[in-house]
């Protein structure tokens, strides 16, 4: 059987990020065939490396982070390294970066300097504020980003402070607005006659460009979203409710039909005929009396028995999922999201599978994040060096 081309083959990326949005915009071009370069620093590379849970020394993140890519030491002080950034930039189609604005002019490996080597050059700049803005200089991370964009603010309960949701999503929101940029400007240069250009994500907006209808209904009516917890004001029912055994289950029945529905399972015949029920602005304006009808059904029963009668009815729930939920269940199993690889002592582990599923040329898995320096040697070989120029650029400390 013929494995069908990945529909990014062909494109060559370099990446100059480290830690999250960065490497996850490249983890996804790599995904779908593209031969990503991750260059990283001869000392310690990529500090996601060390992140979070460790075995025998190595991020598991890192594993499925890096998936597909490929890892060259170079020292970006030495210009010996800049030049070896400028041969590959020479031959890219993307470069992919997340530094601090101006710490990559500072280098000569600004904008400026690489469109002039490479005019077809797609540079994705991923940063806290932007390249532009009184804040561009400012560092900012993802937890600054969630903050700025709005985010934080309506995350979590009104008698209580902000949260964070348990990722890091503002940096995964922006790595995706970013290969969503990127892939236009690829297509505008191939099919309408463009040159390269740069991709400029902000992390804030990134988040603030999800954030619904907040603004404009701060701007018509001067109303300021709050933290609700679960429920969804304005969108009802929609919330989390706890069952006999101690389990969460999420409910969303703000379908009319669906509602009615739901409250025919739960027995309440009353509430489902209530023509004043009806609609959703209806359901709305009564929203606490349905949620203490639902809490109340919800309560009485386990978890299992919750879900099988919701599901009878056709009612959109489900439990909230743990990981050892998630590892367990058919439609992750059925989707191929749950795949398993081999680390490098030969123990066999789970990973995500590949999003989005594209019928004729899926994503894939080759190969997990590489050791540092992995492929060094070999791409600059590729580049041209000798061994004793290989040779001699390690002894530097440039490699």
């Amino acid at each position: 059987m013929t494995t069908p081309t990945k529909p990014l083959t062909g494109l060559k990326v370099v990446e100059l990020g480290s830690l999250i949005a960065g490497p996850f915009a490249a983890r996804i071009m790599a995904e779908f065939g593209a031969e990503v370069i991750k260059i990283e620093s001869p000392d310690g590379g990529d500090p996601l490396r060390k992140w979070r849970k460790l075995y025998q020394g190595t991020s598991l993140w890192w594993y499925v982070q890096s998936r597909n890519k490929k890892s060259v030491t170079v020292n970006l002080k030495h210009p010996a390294g800049r030049e070896i950034v400028h041969q590959l930039v020479a031959e890219a189609d993307i470069l992919v970066e997340n530094f601090r604005p101006g710490v990559l002019e500072k280098l000569g490996l600004g904008w400026e300097k690489l469109s002039a080597i490479n005019p077809g050059l797609v540079m994705l700049r991923l940063s806290g504020f932007g390249q532009s803005g009184p804040l561009a200089q400012q560092p900012g991370f993802g937890a600054i980003g969630e903050s700025m964009g709005g985010l934080r603010y309506v995350t979590g309960y009104a008698d209580r402070p902000p949260v964070k949701t348990g990722i890091s999503i503002g940096d995964s929101i922006a790595a995706l607005w970013g290969v969503i940029g990127t892939l236009m400007a690829l297509r505008h240069k191939e099919h309408n006659g463009g040159q390269g250009q740069v991709v400029d994500v902000a992390l804030y907006e990134a988040v603030f460009a999800m954030m619904e209808s907040l603004l404009p209904e701060f701007d018509v009516f001067g109303f300021v979203r709050e933290r609700t917890g679960n429920i969804m004001p304005g969108i009802t029912p929609s919330n989390t409710h706890a069952t006999s055994d101690g389990k969460h289950v999420a409910i969303g029945a703000n379908g009319d039909a669906i509602f009615r529905r739901l409250m025919l399972a739960i027995g309440r015949d009353d509430l489902a005929n209530d023509p004043q029920l009806a609609d959703n602005a209806g359901r709305d304006a009564r929203r606490d009396e349905l949620y203490a009808a639902i809490d109340a059904w919800v309560a009485a029963r386990p978890e299992a028995e919750v879900l099988a009668t919701l599901a009878a009815a056709e009612v959109p729930a489900a439990r909230v999922y743990s990981a050892a939920d998630i590892v367990a269940d058919p439609q992750y199993l059925a989707r191929q999201m749950i795949e398993t690889a081999t680390l490098p002592d030969g123990k066999v582990f789970r990973i995500p599978g590949i999003v989005p599923k594209l019928s004729a040329t899926p994503g894939g898995t080759e190969w997990l994040g590489p050791a540092l320096g992995e492929h060094t040697d070999q791409t600059l070989q590729r580049l041209g060096y000798s061994a004793a120029a290989i040779s001699a650029l390690r002894d530097a400390g440039t490699i």
